[in-house]
């Protein structure tokens, strides 16, 4: 399993999340990201860890998807 740094990320459209780990998903075994938003009703969500590390081209820049700012 790749390691991913737990704390607060950015998305790259301004809202934040606070990562709480990683885990495997039962079926696929593919490693996915748990985290929740830090606004809203803060419930759980994940994502599959390729997609939360890769980086995205918005307004003619490429930028990380979720870029991480803090504990």
């Amino acid at each position: 399993m790749t390691e991913l740094k737990p704390g607060r990320y950015r998305h790259f459209k301004g809202n934040e999340y606070q990562v709480i780990g990683l885990a495997t998903h039962s079926e696929t075994e593919e490693t996915v990201v748990v985290y929740r938003p830090l606004y809203g009703d803060g419930a759980l969500w994940v994502r599959p860890l390729a997609m939360f590390t890769e980086t995205v081209e918005r307004d003619g820049q490429v930028q990380p998807r979720f870029a991480w700012i803090g504990e």
